[in-house]
């Protein structure tokens, strides 16, 4: 693919993730996308991508494999006998930093937070956490940790957390955007670390039949 075709399809990618992030996935045409790229071709998505699930599936590889690299940064700082706090800030910083890193506005946790909501991304974004190499040694790591945590529980808190987490971090972009925001995308990551681990660690005190759905995907 050549220079020009490579910049095509990067534009059309952010047209997409600014204006899924602004008016929700479903309420966006292809025509819109191609026209807010400024682009008159019509078919362009098709011609770059094949499909909307394609360009769907684009824009969520973009920010796994950013975020795979970010988190390859950090695996040196793990050592060999992490503490929980380590493997959330291992998982959890990445995310934070790549925030941090988008031009203001940016539409990347807003984009990520309307992606929840729409089965056909959940079910390209399970597929793409399945290949995530690594994923599956970090969550035994952290059972082993948790081991006084009954693993239903667990999944459940973690259920409640993605969403939680993923709407603080859209608000925070949209305050970056308009200067309201305070302290900085790293004080904030700091912050909700710390109230991961409390979450996640905090004692059964009442055994029951009640749980939250876990069906939800992480995207971060």
């Amino acid at each position: 693919m050549g220079q020009h075709s490579d910049k095509a399809r990067e534009s059309l990618l952010d047209a997409a993730e600014e204006l899924f992030a602004r008016y929700g996935i479903d309420a966006v045409s292809n025509r819109k996308i191609t026209e807010h790229a400024g682009t008159a071709n019509h078919s362009a998505i098709t011609y770059h991508f094949g499909s909307r699930e394609e360009l769907l599936r684009a824009l969520l590889s973009r920010h796994l494999e950013q975020m795979r690299k970010l988190r390859e940064q950090r695996l040196a700082a793990l050592g060999d006998a992490p503490e929980l706090r380590d493997l959330i800030a291992y998982r959890f910083l990445p995310w934070i930093d790549l925030l941090a890193a988008q031009p203001v506005p940016g539409w990347r946790a807003r984009f990520l937070f309307q992606a929840r909501s729409v089965p056909s991304v959940a079910a390209v974004l399970a597929q793409s956490l399945a290949d995530h190499e690594g994923f599956d040694e970090l969550t035994a790591r952290m059972n082993v940790i948790l081991v006084d945590i009954p693993p239903s529980v667990l999944n459940a808190r973690s259920s409640i957390l993605a969403p939680l987490l993923m709407g603080i971090c859209s608000d925070y972009e949209g305050q970056v955007q308009d200067g309201t925001a305070r302290g900085s995308w790293q004080s904030m990551g700091y912050f909700l670390i710390d109230a991961i681990v409390g979450m996640l660690a905090a004692p059964v005190t009442h055994p029951g039949d009640y749980l939250p759905p876990t069906a939800e995907p992480d995207l971060i």
